[in-house]
């Protein structure tokens, strides 16, 4: 039979059967795989209740992965954005380093996707690393006791953690210069998906207040390139005043570089571009993006790590040791 929930039948999983029989999730699977390392009526116990539980291992305990490794499901929202992979590259790396098996989901950026990514994964990984956007409690509900390590957002639940990026200090500076380059008519790049304003929305509305100047002039864009130009042409449509803009993230910018070409502005003489991730592609546009830039390696590592320690119940890092800091980092576009 299916274990039912409030909304109907849900898989039975392997934590389920551990449950029931008042045992490890391991010592479950040491028996189902009918490993020696445990009693034999603890095993005939194992199996007894997966039997009368209806238990049927996932694709991923039928072999493609060993169980006794551990398995972490990533969520990423984009791969192709660059910056999610390189995110997701540094996890990968940090997993292989302590021989675990990691999975990428990527939800498109939709939240639909995004719940039915939670609700397959919760029978297949040990923990659950990403970039998710549901509201706590339904993560909870959804994920059904395992470890939760969220990137680039705070977390409350208490069996949570949270990665989150520090870019404050990073716009600050980077509104300081362009306001000491001479600009007083600054613009944004905002994150379209967004109900509301983003936190680097936050963080520009601070700056440019600390600089005395109005931050009201921002313009939503998709996240793509295409997204950056349509976004910096209503931006200056509308505020043709403008002479620089900070952007959401790097891959908005340089949509925003090409839009600015396509209109006839010079970068930075004309138009002033200052994107936020510090992608390495942003070396390879003409003229090299500026940006508020994160270490892409250290936000994957540090992801890992702290899934690490849900896992061993060692404590979650302090707030300041689960923060990574973002810096200006300019270049030819600002």
């Amino acid at each position: 039979m299916m274990a039912s929930s409030g909304t109907g039948p849900r898989r039975v999983t392997i934590d389920d059967v551990a449950r029931a029989v008042g045992v490890s999730r391991q010592t479950v699977s040491r028996a189902l795989n009918d490993k020696g390392e445990i009693e034999a009526s603890t095993k005939q116990r194992v199996l007894d209740a997966a039997l009368e539980l209806g238990y049927r291992p996932s694709r991923f305990a039928r072999g493609l992965v060993r169980q006794d490794t551990t398995s972490v499901g990533l969520v990423i929202p984009d791969l192709l954005n660059p910056f999610f992979t390189e995110v997701a590259a540094a996890a990968l790396e940090a997993a292989r380093a302590r021989g675990w098996h990691v999975v990428v989901y990527d939800t498109g950026d939709r939240v639909e996707e995004e719940r039915g990514t939670l609700e397959v994964i919760a029978s297949q990984v040990d923990a659950v690393v990403g970039y998710l956007t549901l509201p706590e409690d339904e993560i909870d509900k959804l994920t059904r006791g395992l470890p939760v390590v969220l990137i680039d957002r705070e977390q409350r639940a208490e069996r949570f953690s949270a990665i989150r990026i520090d870019g404050e200090a990073g716009v600050h500076a980077a509104i300081r210069h362009l306001v000491d380059a001479g600009h007083r008519h600054i613009g944004m790049l905002d994150h379209a998906a967004r109900s509301e304003p983003s936190i680097r929305h936050t963080w520009f509305d601070a700056a440019m207040s600390a600089c005395g100047l109005d931050s009201g002039t921002v313009s939503r864009a998709d996240q793509s390139i295409e997204g950056g130009e349509n976004a910096l042409e209503r931006l200056l449509a509308e505020h043709p005043d403008v002479t620089a803009v900070f952007t959401f993230n790097d891959i908005i910018a340089i949509g925003a570089l090409r839009a600015a070409r396509r209109l006839g502005r010079q970068v930075p003489q004309d138009l002033a571009v200052i994107g936020f991730d510090g992608l390495r592609l942003g070396t390879l546009v003409e003229p090299p993006l500026s940006t508020v830039a994160l270490d892409t390696r250290e936000l994957g590592a540090l992801a890992v790590e702290e899934a690490g320690r849900l896992l061993t119940r060692s404590g979650p890092l302090s707030h300041d040791e689960a923060a990574v800091k973002a810096e200006l980092r300019l270049s030819g576009s600002a």
